[in-house]
């Protein structure tokens, strides 16, 4: 029998608070140089575990606030040896600033995040202007930035919070969705809503280039 797992966790209860201590790099990538590629919330990890044997030159971080999925990802991960993915447990917002540094992240991806529905949860969810901020900072100039819903609500809550920071761009006008995603790959979540027939909201960032100063 799989374990079950809880399906949301408060990011802001006390157990939470305290930072993802920095991972050798070294030690969990082959080649700590290649591009790195951030997956906030990732779940059981399908899309990563797909990205990485895809992109075999690239490696991948997934961050995932409950234990048991990032155990699971784990495994699946030494099964199949692949050397540029690795997972970490924990809360992203209490982490992001210390686990990797300025512009040292080629891509973000924020799929399916909890949605919180209830207005006294919503600053539980994933992306606060906080996390913006540190996205701002860990990513490189002309970094993408993915974030995919199946709730609209919660799209567009992500979509705007993101475009109120300066650093990043839309690649379209704003809630202009894509129709695709622009990876090779998909979450299971994804995977299923397309499989119901209903609609995914995907919206891509870029990160600025800084204007050289004179």
């Amino acid at each position: 029998m799989g374990v079950r797992v809880r399906q949301h966790v408060n990011p802001l209860s006390k157990k939470f608070q305290h930072a993802i201590a920095p991972p050798d790099w070294p030690e969990i990538f082959a080649q700590p140089e290649q591009p790195l590629y951030l997956d906030i919330g990732c779940a059981r990890g399908q899309f990563l575990l797909e990205m990485a044997q895809l992109h075999p030159y690239h490696n991948f971080l997934g961050v995932e606030i409950r234990r048991p999925m990032v155990e699971s990802a784990l495994k699946r991960r030494d099964a199949l040896q692949l050397t540029n993915l690795h997972f970490l447990f924990g809360n992203i917002n209490t982490s992001l600033d210390s686990l990797v540094g300025a512009q040292s992240v080629t891509g973000v991806t924020i799929q399916f995040p909890d949605p919180w529905f209830k207005r006294r949860h919503q600053k539980r969810r994933v992306v606060q202007p906080q996390l913006v901020n540190e996205l701002a900072i860990c990513l490189k100039p002309e970094g993408l930035l993915l974030i995919q819903s199946d709730v609209l609500e919660v799209a567009i809550d992500m979509c705007d919070r993101i475009t109120e920071h300066p650093a990043f761009t839309g690649t379209t006008p704003p809630h202009h969705w894509l129709t695709e995603s622009p990876f090779p790959a998909a979450t299971e979540r994804e995977k299923l809503t397309l499989s119901e027939g209903l609609p995914v909201y995907r919206y891509l960032f870029q990160r600025r280039v800084e204007p050289k100063s004179k």
